[in-house]
């Protein structure tokens, strides 16, 4: 009798971190759609929310142009690049990521509940501050490009938002990290890819089988993912700080030929 009680006292403690995590993943999708339609009924804010986030996929390919054409950090970049910092329409793993609440404990093994609520949240996050990005954007018409981002990104300011936004990129690539450990995981993602595409979460499957392949092949040679992660912590840590204290003028020049653009 114990030991059945033990294991139900299991399951419902499973059960609840699902429902915790379906009831996030929910929200913040709830949240996302209700941006998405601020910006269909405001007139030119798609457009200058499309502008926020082709600027910041061309600075993130600047400020990691060396890792992009590194034979060994490349993969990752191109993850983080394509996954993470992406001017792409996510709205296809949204949708998926709204019907997931039954799939979650069906299709997915534990340890991947919690990367799936990271990137949830991630994606809620940016994509609010892109929002506020884009409304400040819209007023500076008349203002050279990389000036005009470092107004909107003074006026917007939040930058406790800033430092959780990045914190939670990295929380991702650990969380990547730790599952190329887990015996048998990758094994179990491939047998879950039928069943993940029939459930709607096609998506959401390659998001993870494509993070675990680049994480472990990392891996592989030598140091693993503390170089790169080190990495992106100090840049844009270090790029957040300047933006917020150092001159306009100095954060321009910096973009500027982060961009690769004529000084």
């Amino acid at each position: 009798m114990q030991g059945h009680a033990a294991a139900r006292a299991v399951h419902l403690d499973r059960l609840g971190v699902y429902m915790d995590a379906t009831n996030i993943i929910r929200e913040a999708v709830s949240h996302v759609t209700l941006l998405r339609q601020t910006a269909a009924d405001t007139p030119g804010l798609a457009q200058a929310i499309s502008d926020i986030k082709l600027f910041q996929a061309r600075r993130f390919a600047g400020t990691y142009d060396d890792l992009l054409h590194s034979e060994r950090y490349q993969p990752a970049a191109l993850f983080f690049l394509q996954e993470l910092y992406s001017a792409k329409d996510y709205s296809e793993r949204d949708s998926q990521f709204a019907r997931i609440a039954g799939a979650l404990e069906r299709l997915f093994p534990q340890q991947v509940v919690q990367t799936a609520v990271s990137l949830a949240q991630l994606h809620r996050l940016t994509e609010d501050l892109d929002l506020a990005m884009a409304q400040n954007w819209m007023i500076s018409v008349d203002t050279p490009e990389v000036a005009r981002y470092v107004k909107a990104w003074r006026s917007v300011d939040r930058r406790s938002d800033r430092n959780t936004q990045v914190a939670t990129v990295l929380n991702i690539g650990h969380e990547l990290d730790r599952l190329t450990r887990t015996i048998g995981l990758r094994m179990m993602l491939k047998m879950m890819r039928g069943p993940a595409n029939l459930a709607g979460l096609g998506s959401l499957q390659r998001f993870l089988e494509s993070g675990f392949d680049t994480f472990a092949a990392m891996g592989r040679k030598g140091d693993g993912a503390a170089y790169f992660m080190d990495t992106v912590r100090s840049r844009e840590s270090g790029l957040i700080d300047r933006l917020f204290d150092a001159s306009a003028v100095a954060c321009e020049t910096e973009i500027t030929q982060i961009l690769g653009q004529p000084r």
